[in-house]
């Protein structure tokens, strides 16, 4: 008989390796790699956890979205949570530590908020743990926004544009109110997720989407130990590492718990996007991710890499750069 069944009714009889032979990737195909380090990983999900308290909707995110650009919720009425996490710009700022009110410059390195709804901590000393804990801690800074929560509250108040956004958002047309505003915040920050790197894609079996190069080095990484720390979907495990990076006294983790074993001990940052999140460390000390590397493992392995070694796991690095937020700029009222 020549008679072939249709595509739509063959697929389901085929099951994994089936497809994957359908496809032209075989599933007992490896390069070497794949079956050795693969599991050691995990791809990034398209959508970070949402918590029960805070349900993403459409109307939260795009309020966040307005909030998270505006600059009169701030004391000078130009800088916003956009200033220091530019789209443009990795989500961060590029500097070595955070410019804010009346040109103040910060202790710390301002950290991408490119998949920060996948952290179980925020800020380089975990002071929050979550976004909705964090998202109000840099408006009423006196280093960043300056503004008193209060007054904040106030001044959105006045706009009847946020009354509209906040009453869609929450059916209530007494919602401008600080939670609110926190939730609006972390809605829409948990929609800035950058899935479908290369790694990413080779981890769901794509052979052909790394390198040579770049596998020796996400090899050399694994074997190095660099997972024991850089590790889930957003290559971090949110807890925190003694570390002195060079140039830095910045105390860390001590200055929120005042226990003596957290000094100088930093969240792990995430690994997500690090080629375009530089300059690196608590104190944006390191400009370039070779020397970063290098800096990390005489800390935290105590060894030195070869310049071959470097070489790898930095083109490994760079696999990690996934598909950036599409992102229309709101007209503020």
């Amino acid at each position: 008989m020549n008679w072939k069944a249709p595509l739509s009714k063959t697929l389901p009889l085929l099951g994994a390796a089936g497809l994957l032979a359908f496809t032209g990737t075989s599933a007992w195909a490896d390069d070497g790699y794949h079956s050795k380090y693969a599991d050691r990983f995990e791809p990034l999900p398209a959508i970070a956890p949402i918590p029960a308290d805070n349900s993403l909707t459409p109307e939260k995110i795009e309020l966040g979205k307005m909030l998270f650009f505006e600059p009169r919720i701030s004391s000078s009425g130009v800088i916003s949570c956009a200033t220091c996490h530019n789209p443009a710009l990795g989500w961060t700022d590029r500097i070595p530590r955070a410019t804010g009110h009346a040109g103040s410059v910060g202790e710390r390195n301002t950290p991408t908020v490119l998949n920060s709804g996948f952290f179980g901590a925020q800020f380089w000393d975990g002071r929050a743990e979550d976004l909705e804990a964090q998202a109000l801690g840099p408006i009423e800074a006196g280093i960043e926004m300056n503004m008193p929560l209060e007054e904040a509250i106030e001044r959105l108040k006045t706009f009847d544009a946020y009354q509209k956004a906040f009453e869609a958002a929450y059916g209530d047309s007494g919602a401008i109110t600080e939670e609110n505003v926190a939730k609006a915040l972390a809605s829409f920050q948990r929609t800035l997720n950058t899935p479908n790197s290369p790694f990413d894609r080779y981890l769901r079996g794509d052979l052909d989407a790394l390198t040579e190069q770049e596998k020796r080095g996400m090899a050399a990484f694994a074997d190095n130990g660099c997972t024991a720390c850089h590790s889930g979907p957003a290559l971090t495990d949110s807890n925190f590492h003694a570390i002195q990076v060079p140039g830095s006294t910045d105390e860390g983790r001590y200055g929120v718990t005042g226990d003596e074993g957290d000094m100088h001990r930093f969240k792990t940052p995430t690994l997500r996007n690090v080629a375009v999140t530089y300059p690196y460390f608590n104190n944006g000390g390191v400009e370039e991710l070779d020397e970063a590397v290098q800096v990390m493992a005489s800390e935290m392995l105590g060894r030195e890499f070869d310049d071959q070694t470097i070489e790898d796991v930095v083109a490994f690095l760079h696999t990690l750069t996934g598909e950036m937020p599409e992102l229309e700029i709101p007209a503020l009222p």
